[in-house]
């Protein structure tokens, strides 16, 4: 067994920081600038770019492509209720509507544009579509559709950055910060400052994917689990905590 960390591990670590990040938001609403709930904040952004980083990985080991990408977006589908009910902007069942609030913002899951990142990989890779100018007309149309979601395009674009620069985490890790650096920058000016800054501690995911190792585990039975354990956590603690936060209204 190779030395460093496995996609297990990983990926365990990505999904504990999403979970202290999840439950800084329900004990401290709203953006508080207190030095606890903004460490717990920086430590949920090593979350994002892991998920992107094996987003684009699964692009090269997947065996069905297509089934891969039905299943995150059946993923994304699922989890965009979840989400919405865990959300602080949510009122009753017209929550679940994208806008209907008025709302520009955060209207659906991250997963959202990570299904969508996948779908920008197998477009830049694509034989069937030759001409350049009609991958970047499609590449924009799906920073356009991922735009009002949680972590917008830009989550998408890193998985697009990762899986073109693959075995390079030096470019990769330039266009995390520089995508992320936007996203910090539009967070600064239409939110808040303080979590605007917060976005950059992806930074801090960069030492970790530097460890991984290739390798998914030792124990079959393990792998299978992790394989499948994401995508029944990620909607289920949601659900949980927006029962949470609504019991204490």
């Amino acid at each position: 067994m190779k030395k460093g960390l496995n996609s297990n591990a990983l990926k365990m670590i990505a999904i504990i920081a999403m979970t202290i990040d999840h439950i800084a938001w329900l004990v401290f609403p709203d953006y508080p600038h207190e030095v606890l709930p903004v460490i717990l904040h920086i430590i949920g952004r090593l979350t994002c770019p892991i998920m992107c980083y094996f987003i684009a990985e699964g692009y090269h080991y997947t065996k069905n492509i297509r089934k891969y990408t039905c299943r995150l977006f059946v993923f994304a589908v699922i989890s965009h209720f979840a989400y919405i009910f865990a959300s602080a902007d949510f009122v009753d069942w017209k929550s679940f509507i994208p806008f209907y609030y008025g709302n520009i913002l955060n209207q659906t899951s991250v997963i959202w544009p990570l299904a969508w990142g996948l779908v920008m990989l197998r477009i830049v890779n694509s034989e069937k579509i030759p001409k350049q100018w009609v991958k970047t007309v499609l590449i924009l149309l799906i920073c356009l559709v991922t735009f009002p979601s949680d972590w917008s395009c830009i989550a998408s674009l890193c998985i697009l950055a990762f899986g073109t620069n693959r075995g390079k985490l030096r470019t990769q890790s330039m266009w995390l910060i520089i995508y992320v650096a936007i996203y910090a920058t539009v967070y600064c000016f239409a939110i808040d400052w303080v979590y605007g800054l917060v976005q950059m501690g992806v930074v801090l995911a960069i030492p970790f994917i530097k460890l991984y190792n290739g390798e998914r585990g030792k124990n079959p039975r393990v792998n299978k689990i992790m394989k499948w354990f994401f995508y029944i956590y990620y909607p289920l603690h949601l659900a949980i905590l927006g029962t949470i936060q609504l019991a204490l209204r």
